[in-house]
């Protein structure tokens, strides 16, 4: 079955696993709803795979909604205090509010200029429904960022910032992948590493592929951050 029009002036039926598929280095983006299909947003159902951290960021035109479908996922939606560079997870507004941990049914809204994160903290995969508004600059982002990773050789860091700052992306915090540690504030200055994006294949070694490989020192002898409250 394919995806069906209900005659003219109706509406779009998009039966399950249809749509074009991207797989990145560390999501797999279905395209559910374009611009071709409508002026008012575009929709993605997103798997997000176990260690993935999207980075804080902000856009200044763009709405977005998530809603988490599968699993669970630690999300944030508000201007913290201080925006610290290197992770995300410790912020707290004004008001007090902290990272959430989203189950299955939650709704995530974040208007434009609202810096946002989410990053799944589980073993399993996430599966989520994202929608960005207007139509199409995520779409396009999503396209080009795999043209970049499907060139060879190393990934091309300034052509990815370069494609953020076309699409409304500002990135606060890094995207970071695999489970890997986040570093606290002295690891941080001391390693000065920032993880990109890289084009490695997932699923070769059960690991999701490394973001430019430079790597997140671990450290296991601090303790463990606490799960966030559950919404």
């Amino acid at each position: 079955m394919t995806a069906t029009a209900i005659g003219p002036g109706g509406g779009l039926v998009v039966p399950p696993g249809l749509g074009k598929t991207l797989v990145t280095a560390a999501q797999r983006v279905t395209f559910k709803v374009t611009g071709e299909h409508t002026p008012t947003s575009s929709t993605f159902e997103v798997v997000v795979p176990p260690g993935f951290d999207v980075g804080a960021h902000a856009h200044v035109r763009s709405e977005e909604l998530f809603y988490v479908l599968e699993g669970e996922l630690d999300v944030l939606a508000f201007e913290p205090l201080v925006r610290t560079r290197d992770s995300w997870h410790g912020w707290e507004s004004p008001s007090g509010q902290r990272v959430v941990r989203a189950t299955a049914g939650t709704l995530i809204l974040v208007p434009p200029g609202c810096p946002h994160a989410f990053a799944n903290p589980t073993g399993d995969p996430v599966r989520m429904l994202f929608q960005a508004s207007p139509p199409p600059d995520h779409e396009r982002y999503f396209e080009e960022l795999m043209d970049i990773l499907g060139s060879g050789g190393p990934p091309d860091h300034d052509a990815i910032e370069a494609l953020r700052l076309r699409y409304d992306i500002e990135q606060i915090t890094p995207l970071r992948h695999d489970g890997e540690p986040r570093p606290d504030d002295t690891e941080a200055a001391l390693d000065g590493a920032v993880p990109g994006l890289d084009g490695t294949e997932a699923g070769r070694d059960g690991a999701v592929p490394g973001l430019d490989g430079a790597k997140v020192r671990r450290d296991d002898t601090g303790p463990r951050p606490e799960r966030p409250p559950a919404v």
